[in-house]
């Protein structure tokens, strides 16, 4: 089959198909591959979207965690338990031992 044959053949088919045809396989090559709002660029994104949501959610639970924690604290004796045991806090003429286990030391 040589190059004029082809074209022969290509005349045959009505002249608009063959058009529209060949416009939209550039559209859809332009449109998938190209263009800015291309199929591998909305993919990406569509994949940053889900890791954000999945940091979002644990963000949530961390801030639920200390909203439940500044809740507890706005009690007087909570807070001040809160603070001897972990920041060793203590009241004045007091003595504090910490007793470690000897599973704690190694």
């Amino acid at each position: 089959m040589n190059y004029r044959s082809f074209w022969d053949n290509a005349k045959k088919i009505k002249k608009p198909y063959f058009l529209y045809g060949a416009i939209f396989f550039g559209f859809m090559l332009w449109m998938g591959f190209l263009d800015t709002h291309s199929w591998t660029i909305l993919s990406e994104l569509n994949q940053e979207i889900d890791q954000l949501e999945k940091e979002k959610k644990v963000l949530r639970e961390i801030i639920e965690k200390d909203q439940k924690t500044i809740n507890a604290l706005k009690n007087k004796d909570s807070l001040e338990r809160f603070a001897r045991e972990k920041y060793g806090h203590k009241k004045n003429n007091e003595t504090v031992f910490i007793i470690e286990s000897q599973d704690s030391l190694n």
